[in-house]
């Protein structure tokens, strides 16, 4: 590929978890050409190396930078929605917790799309992704391109909440165990104490080859198709430092935007809700109903007590930026979730939850984590929150017009379920995060007072909970579903990912699970890119 020529075998649109490896692993086969496309920048801010500096990236240059719509269940507040755009994608700005969810997730997911996305099915490709630091299970990868590694330099208080759990009652094991996971330290996707995306993982290391293209600032306005008995995708439509261009795939198109953009750019592309596109003026190519349908997201409620000092409140100070930047250690290195932990509460029985499966995480933070993550720490404080790990509601993405560059409707429903499973969850969580709180193991670096609520001491343990869920819960970024792979006739794409309806698209990104994890994302979606890359070069 020359400059100006933007032919190639495959388009892959989005260099975040899954397109960075998906177009990396491509591009190993010398033979072919890869275009790589992403909406944003360059990774080249410090913010997105420095990890406990990912918050101070929020609604600027390297955020897409949405909003949902009002949510009727949470007091009719919107909730942030931040997005990586740049390379890596939300690699480049999550909180890097490297945690992979239960085997049953997986075993879901070939229930839903076939015997090739079982646990059983994906382990050789997390042992290919991973180099664990470490390593406590055969399943964990000791030789990849994904640095997982410990925390470099972890709180006090980190240690404080695990003696917390386990004088609750709660098992502390090591982490990422397929089954019987209990309350651990976080393992990171860092390498010597500074952030490991996918830029890092996989990019980088494939920088040189001349059969790769990055193409950065490059806005896909949609895919475009060949006429035929069955349309086949023929490249993309795509705005390059504001230029219109087309690049062309003469084998493949593959959109990774993730589980917002990635429904946006079907539905421009005419592939969506027939209604949906012609109320906004789209021709229809296929009818495909359950495009930008099936929206999952974990919710979390946080409380926030006030705690001794040695928290990452200090973190902004100069010599902590200094000890970072000359020995990769101190507050900086911090992932901010640096410990979490799997419970049942008892609604699980009554929701029909296969037994012996959690339906809440908790997460451990040596900071209050308030506003969001918009606000400035406020004071000395940890946060101990509750996510909803099976959530029973289901939202949709929706076009907010024809203009590619206009953001999408997002609407999670959050808490919306006709039995209320998930708000009885949430509350049953924060319930077990007061239990924690209040062990002599975290009375002894806490102080009694509250910054979330506030004037919490004041309250009821109820009474925060249910503030803490309905006024002060946010996502914990994990969209997914909404181009939903399965062996069904309604599924968005099928087992090998290939989009019903038209020939020569695919979408590898976390908008193809057909249900979320009992974990975080980033790692399944960075496996979901690796087995992206073996389907297309088993294309005879």
């Amino acid at each position: 590929m020359t400059r100006d020529d933007l032919t190639t075998d495959y388009v892959v649109v989005g260099a975040g978890s899954a397109g960075a490896a998906l177009a990396a692993r491509l591009s190993e086969d010398p033979t072919v050409t890869v275009l790589l496309l992403e909406a944003g920048a360059p990774d080249k801010a410090l913010e997105l190396h420095v990890p406990a500096a990912f918050s101070k990236l929020f609604r600027g240059a390297y955020d897409w930078d949405y909003d949902t719509v009002p949510q009727e269940r949470l007091k009719g507040r919107t909730v942030y929605w931040p997005r990586g755009k740049t390379l890596g994608g939300s690699s480049s700005l999550n909180a890097m917790m490297w945690v992979r969810g239960f085997a049953a997730d997986y075993d879901e997911w070939a229930d839903a799309a076939g015997p090739a996305w079982s646990w059983d099915s994906l382990v050789p490709y997390f042992r290919r992704v991973e180099n664990t630091q470490d390593p406590t299970h055969p399943s964990q990868g000791t030789s990849g391109p994904q640095a997982v590694e410990h925390q470099r330099d972890p709180r006090r208080h980190t240690r404080a909440f695990l003696d917390a759990a386990r004088e609750a009652g709660y098992p502390v094991t090591a982490p990422n165990l397929p089954e019987g996971q209990g309350f651990t330290q976080t393992m990171v996707s860092q390498h010597r104490g500074g952030r490991a995306s996918t830029a890092d993982a996989y990019l980088r290391p494939a920088k040189g080859r001349a059969n790769l293209r990055i193409v950065t600032n490059a806005h896909v306005r949609r895919v475009t198709f060949s006429k035929g008995e069955t349309p086949r995708a023929s490249g993309v439509y795509v705005d390059i430092d504001g230029i219109t261009r087309h690049a062309t795939a003469t084998r493949e198109v593959i959109l990774s935007g993730g589980a917002v953009n990635t429904p946006q750019l079907l539905m421009l592309s005419g592939i969506g809700p027939a209604e949906h596109l012609a109320e906004h003026g789209i021709d229809v190519l296929v009818d495909a109903p359950d495009v930008g349908a099936n929206l999952q997201d974990h919710l979390v409620a946080g409380l926030a007590p006030a705690a001794q000092s040695g928290t990452l409140f200090g973190a902004e100070r100069v010599a902590e930026l200094a000890r970072y930047l000359t020995a990769r250690k101190g507050m900086l290195t911090s992932n901010v979730g640096e410990g979490c932990g799997f419970l049942r509460t008892p609604v699980a029985d009554r929701s029909g939850m296969a037994a012996d499966l959690p339906d809440i995480e908790i997460i451990f933070a040596p900071v209050p984590y308030v506003g969001e993550g918009l606000v400035p720490t406020p004071a000395e404080g940890i946060t101990v929150g509750a996510i909803l790990l099976r959530p029973h509601s289901r939202g949709t993405i929706r076009l907010a017009s024809a203009d590619p560059f206009a953001k999408p409707v997002i609407d999670p429903r959050y808490l919306t379920d006709d039995d209320g499973f998930d708000e009885a969850t949430m509350l049953a969580g924060l319930a077990a995060c007061e239990r924690i709180i209040d062990t002599d193991a975290l009375r002894a670096v806490t102080t009694g007072a509250w910054i979330q609520p506030e004037g919490g001491e004041s309250m009821t343990s109820a009474e925060r909970a249910e503030l803490a869920l309905h006024r002060y819960s946010h996502t914990l970024y994990h969209p997914v579903g909404t181009a939903r792979m399965g062996m069904d006739a309604a599924s968005v794409v099928d087992p090998q990912l290939r989009v019903r309806g038209v020939d020569g698209l695919r979408v590898a990104d976390a908008s193809i699970m057909p249900s979320l994890i009992r974990g975080h994302t980033n790692a399944p979606a960075i496996v979901i890119g690796e087995v992206a890359a073996d389907l297309l070069t088993r294309v005879p």
